[in-house]
């Protein structure tokens, strides 16, 4: 698999991923920052959370680290949580402020 075809399951991946709190999966949150795939199958995710203190922070990051990991061709995957910029509504699809009743 090439790296084009890596990054289209990565992101199939997240999109599986979802907030315990919220019905909504984390791309459709706006809370996938960057996605890197790199030539040797490493992955570097950088993502947030909808609060810093959010209670659920190290199952969402286990389990994003866990399915990418389970794509073929990836080697590994770095999971990097930041808080720069803060998350808000607006850095939501449109589909999931729709569905949150935000719109």
């Amino acid at each position: 698999m090439d790296g084009a075809q890596i990054r289209d399951k990565v992101d199939e991946a997240l999109r599986t991923v979802f907030d315990p709190e919220i019905p909504v999966n984390i791309v459709e949150l706006g809370l996938v920052y960057q996605t890197d795939v790199m030539e040797d199958g490493r992955v570097l995710v950088i993502m947030t959370l909808t609060a810093p203190g959010c209670p659920v922070a190290g199952s969402i990051i286990e389990e994003v680290t866990q399915k990418i990991e389970a794509i073929e061709g990836v080697s590994t995957a770095d999971v990097r949580l930041t808080f720069d910029p803060p998350w808000n509504k607006e850095m939501m699809s449109e589909e999931a402020r729709l569905e949150l009743g935000f719109m």
